[in-house]
Order: structure tokens, then sequence, then C-alpha cells
């Protein structure tokens, strides 16, 4: 070690820029071949209803990291599903997922899941099940990230094993820090059919649906998982929202390019009864979150501002553009302050009633026995 002294902070700013510095080899060699690669053809029908007749509902650039790319999303006029097209292929979901939830976004990503009100959001959201089953002996989280929610669900449920499955490295981490008691790391659809057959009380999808390729497949995935007598629990973006509309590319649950399909309530509720559940409820004002002028706002802010740093981008943030970027995310505090104070006192009350959920959440059951 060299004598240098440091001041706080000084440590972690020059490690990031260790990594960035690092990185940028791999992110610049990747982006010598083009974005055009990541996608796949773009569709002429809708992926869910099979209906030709689609319409461009969004195009944005990545509003969250900067990557290079521009994005779509189409909407289908016979069922109202909502879509990426074209849509990330394999190599494409591999280069925009790269560092947003684990590496170099790991940290911003878990204050994200630990910050203020989310607690109270875990606990709402295990605190559902309640009037269907008081007592689950195992609960499967899938897309459990680093395993906040089912730490939170322990506090809920004290005699329940909840068990975690994601794609990232997020749910080792979440296994060594023990909010989950056993993590499963892959795809749920294959994993559904084998040591995950039948095994469970409870199947949680929190905002899961919209990032998978396949949601049927996930929906048939949960049915071979949960055991007659068992309960799935779904919450995700709700693509009918008025705000959706108002907001354009701004609305944060957009969350491009990572979330691949948005579902209207009714394909929901139809595709989970031609599986066999029982839809047993169905909520739109509670799963709400008041992020919506609050993410308006700082998106906005983001796309103004010079970038942080990032190995993807060509050459390295200056100073300058750095004490710049500064400069115009502290100016835009009494903004964020006013969109906070707006989404809490003004939105939330009148969200359902307006039709300006963000969200919704559906619980099904699998029936003792089987269908007809």
């Amino acid at each position: 070690m060299s004598g240098e002294q440091h001041t706080p902070g000084t440590s972690a700013k020059r490690s990031r820029t260790a990594t960035v510095a690092e990185l940028r080899p791999r992110y610049q060699a990747d982006l010598a071949q083009g974005t055009e690669r990541f996608f796949d053809r773009r569709r002429t029908d809708c992926p869910w209803c099979g209906s030709t007749r689609l319409r461009e509902r969004l195009r944005t650039p990545d509003l969250f990291q900067h990557k290079p790319g521009r994005f779509f999303l189409d909407e289908c006029q016979q069922c109202g599903h909502v879509f990426q097209n074209p849509r990330l292929n394999g190599a494409g979901l591999e280069f925009y997922y790269r560092d947003f939830y684990d590496g170099l976004g790991e940290k911003d990503l878990d204050g994200v899941f630990t910050g203020p009100g989310r607690e109270k959001m875990y606990r709402r959201r295990a605190e559902s099940l309640k009037p269907f089953d008081r007592t689950p002996k195992n609960w499967l989280d899938v897309g459990t990230g680093h395993g906040h929610f089912c730490a939170t669900a322990r506090t809920v449920f004290p005699g329940t094993a909840f068990d975690g499955l994601d794609f990232s490295a997020g749910i080792e981490l979440a296994e060594r820090a023990g909010r989950i008691d056993r993590g499963f790391r892959g795809g749920f659809t294959e994993l559904a059919r084998q040591e995950l057959l039948g095994r469970y009380d409870a199947v949680s999808m929190y905002h899961y649906l919209e990032h998978s390729t396949d949601p049927r497949g996930e929906l048939r995935a949960a049915w071979q998982a949960i055991h007659p007598g068992g309960h799935l629990l779904i919450e995700v973006p709700d693509p009918q929202s008025r705000l959706a509309r108002v907001l354009g590319r701004w609305w944060l649950p957009w969350l491009q390019p990572q979330h691949l399909n948005f579902l209207p309530v009714a394909n929901l509720r139809q595709e989970l009864t031609a599986l066999g559940f029982t839809v047993v409820a169905e909520e739109h004002a509670e799963p709400h979150d008041t992020v919506d002028l609050l993410g308006a706002v700082w998106l906005s802010l983001n796309a103004v501002a010079p970038p942080e740093d990032a190995p993807w981008l060509t050459t390295p943030t200056d100073r300058i553009h750095r004490l710049l970027r500064a400069a115009l995310l502290l100016a835009g505090v009494p903004a964020l302050l006013l969109a906070t104070t707006l989404d809490r006192l003004l939105v939330k009350p009148i969200a359902h009633r307006l039709g300006l959920s963000n969200a919704y959440r559906v619980i099904a059951r699998r029936p003792e026995t089987p269908p007809g």
C-alpha cells in the first residue's frame, strides 16, 4: 500500500473508475459489431393472440444506463398486448442486463430495493395471501433478485420456508445473506419440470413476467411448481394505465430495453383460467407504486445531464462533464421533491378511480382436484 491519504469516498470513486476502465475493452468490442445483432427480426403479428393489427406504442433510447440502441414497443389493437418489437435476442439480453442488477450497478440497485417504503411494500405483497392461506409451508419467489421481498415476508409468515429463483448472480448473494432458504439460478420453465415440480404452497412473480420472453411458458411453469390447493401471486405493470399514455417514454415502468411484454389484466385472467387456475383476487389500487411523476422527472434529468462514466461510452467522462452532471442533478432536487409529494398525496389516492394505477396484482389458486 502507498502512504497516500484518501478523503472519504475517494477509494470508492477510484474503485469505480478502475472497474469502468477494466470493463471498457469488452464493451467496446461488443459495440464495434453494431447493436443490430442484439435483436430478433421484427414481428408482424402479436405474440399473444396472433393478430396482425399492430401499432407503434413507443420508441425510446435507453434512458437508464445510456447504452447505445433504440427500442420500440408495439401494441396489438386486437387484445391490447404490448411488446418489444423487434425483441432483444439472447445476446442482446446479456448485453443490456450486464452491469444493471449486478456488477457495476449492484450497489445502486440494492439501494433502490432497500429504499424508503420498500419494506412496507414487500409486507403488503406478502399479506395479500393471508385471506387465502394463513400458513403456507413453502414459498418460491421467482425473479427474486437479491431476495429483499423474502426477507420481509418472513416477518409476515415466520413459519414459512422461502426459496428464490433468478437468472443473475444476485440469487447467490441472497442465499449468502440469509434472505432466502435456498436459491435456484436458472430458467423457471426448465426447473419447474424437474426439481421444483409440485413443491410449493405459494409461488410469487412480482414484476417478473414483463421481463420474460415467454410469459405463457412461465405461467405453465407456475402451474407445475404449485401443488394442488396452492396459490400463484402475480404483480406486473399495467399497460392500460392512463399515466403510461400521458408520460410516454418517461413512464418508469416501460423500463426499456429490459421489459419485453406487458399483459392487460383481461389477457392474464383468461390465460390463468385456461390453465386451470381459479382467480381469487384482482387488485389495482394497492399495488400502485408512487413513482410515476418522480420517475418522469428523474429520467428527464438523467437524459439531459452528461452521463456518468461507463464502459460502454467510447471515451471516459472528464471532470468538467462530471461537475456539470452533479450541478444539473442538484438543481433538479426541488422538482424531484415536488414530484414525490404529488405522487404520494395527489396521484396515489385517486390512481385506481381514474385509471392511473401503474400496476395490478392477481392471485390465483390451483384447485385441489383437476378442472372439469
